[in-house]
């Protein structure tokens, strides 16, 4: 859902948890409300953080967005501890290209309680975008 006639000049971009409940899901979700009218799809993580920069799909550049994700806590549970520990041993048994070095760390944090979910990871990617104000409803 895109909405631009709020009361100032952001758009709006709404993440609802309610249409996916894996990561495969969420970046449906996100080539839905933030590629629609391209044949670009996000399918990383890296992906993701790419196309919130802007220049191609519903952001145009550094202007300000807002993104609202709602259903939050269900995004939270479903892209929790069990998602991020499978997401992980995944990339580990593909081994090349990927670090499994890193990312066994990054398992072994996770394992520990001390490392980051997939939701959080997500989380962290936005809000290092200035241009983009982002609420969990």
């Amino acid at each position: 859902m895109l909405n631009t006639s709020n009361n100032n000049t952001r758009k709006m971009i709404v993440i609802n948890g309610d249409h996916f409940s894996s990561l495969g899901g969420f970046y449906e979700e996100a080539s839905n409300v933030l590629m629609k009218d391209t044949d670009w799809k996000v399918g990383t993580l890296d992906g993701f953080d790419d196309i919130l920069y802007g220049g191609f799909g519903v952001i145009e550049g550094k202007e300000e967005i807002e993104i609202i994700w709602k259903e939050s806590e269900k995004s939270k549970e479903d892209l929790g501890y069990e998602a991020t520990q499978e997401f992980y041993e995944n990339k580990i048994r593909k081994g090349k290209p990927f670090n499994t070095e890193l990312i066994q760390q990054k398992l072994d944090d996770l394992t520990e309680g001390k490392g980051q979910t997939l939701f959080d990871i997500l989380v962290e990617i936005i809000e290092s975008h200035a241009n983009i104000t982002f609420k969990l409803e």
